[in-house]
């Protein structure tokens, strides 16, 4: 199977880190090339110390959740003969408590809205079951209790 790879890095800068008071901003890097500013939530971590400009992990997380529904949704009805010309989700995610108290984002509304080309439009029935059938497909939605593995390596400045 095909791996999908990230290297996400931050840098202390001028920081004192050990008050708590250090910047969150930090920068995803794909393997395609493309790099994204990212940064905690202002949510969770106050400003100045995030930066509410960057992409957080939080709205990565809904953005892939819809991104990999679109791409599903497009694919089956391109299959299907249906000629979708728009396609548009504002998604939302909703943080809450788990079974443990712990914040989860427990709750993802997808709120695609799709427009066709009027002689290759489904009924509404029909586009309720592609999207039923994106769903179903979609990796990630498939793969919300992803196991999740840590390999730290241990580095040390040299002494001054």
């Amino acid at each position: 199977m095909a791996e999908h790879l990230a290297s996400i890095t931050w840098q202390r800068g001028s920081d004192a880190f050990l008050d708590r008071r250090y910047h969150r901003a930090h920068q995803w890097q794909f393997d395609g090339g493309a790099t994204v500013a990212a940064s905690s939530s202002p949510h969770v971590v106050p400003l100045p110390y995030s930066d509410a400009a960057a992409v957080d992990p939080e709205e990565a997380f809904v953005a892939a959740l819809s991104s990999c529904h679109m791409l599903w949704f497009l694919d089956l009805a391109c299959r299907d003969g249906w000629r979708v010309d728009h396609y548009r989700d504002d998604a939302v995610g909703t943080m809450a408590p788990d079974d443990q108290g712990r914040p989860v984002v427990a709750h993802v509304q997808l709120r695609p809205v799709t427009r066709f080309d009027p002689a290759h439009a489904p009924s509404q029935e029909a586009l309720e079951a592609l999207h039923h059938r994106a769903h179903a497909a979609c990796f990630l939605a498939n793969s919300v209790r992803t196991r999740i593995d840590c390999a730290p390596v241990l580095e040390t400045a040299p002494a001054a």
